[in-house]
């Protein structure tokens, strides 16, 4: 399993306290002595970090996409286990965060709040168009309606049934009304594709 990173920037003294033990952390430190050094070290693809920051003047925060990062901590003194306590909660709120969101075809799909959106237009879309969704972007192949009943609703290959063709009707409307996409689900002879 992948150690998540811990970016630990102009704050020298916590570094050090946190690699004497970073064996038995479940997750890397990673000292940098500046801003302009972790920006340096970060690739701009890693958005499941945690950054902890000496100073209040902190440059990185105008980013949106970096606040959700950021552990703040203002309750001095604070014992050496509560402190792995706070950055591990937030590990894992920012891993949630992170693996909840899937990008399909230029869309973000939100696993949690069962959003579908690009820009600022946003779809709600119910657990079966997600899976669909998801099916389709995954096997990157053109899937059958025997395919799919099996794969996402469970139906057995001789079962006659039309929910297939119905589900991917209803997304294609609900896409096509919401965001002007005719071509999001594709059709081809060997079935559905994205």
């Amino acid at each position: 399993m992948n150690k998540q990173n811990i970016f630990i920037i102009n704050f020298n003294l916590l570094y050090e306290i946190l690699s004497e033990i970073k064996e038995i952390l479940p997750f890397k430190i990673i000292k940098c002595e500046n801003e302009d050094d972790f920006i340096k070290v970060i690739d701009s693809d890693i958005k499941n970090f945690l950054i902890i920051h000496q100073s209040n003047q902190i440059l990185l925060l105008s980013k949106n996409e970096n606040k959700k990062n950021f552990l703040h901590f203002n309750n001095f003194p604070l014992s050496l286990i509560k402190l792995v306590e706070l950055i591990n909660i937030k590990l894992i709120k920012i891993k949630f965060n992170h693996q909840s969101r899937v990008n399909v075809k230029g869309y973000e799909l939100n696993l949690n709040s069962k959003f579908f959106s690009k820009g600022l237009l946003s779809l709600k879309l119910t657990e079966k168009e997600i899976e669909l969704i998801l099916y389709l972007n995954i096997t990157k192949k053109e899937s059958n309606v025997l395919d799919l009943q099996k794969n996402i609703w469970n139906y057995s290959s001789e079962m006659e049934t039309h929910t297939v063709e119905t589900h991917i009707h209803r997304l294609r409307k609900k896409i096509s009304d919401k965001f002007n996409d005719k071509k999001f689900i594709l059709t081809e002879k060997n079935g559905y594709f994205i």
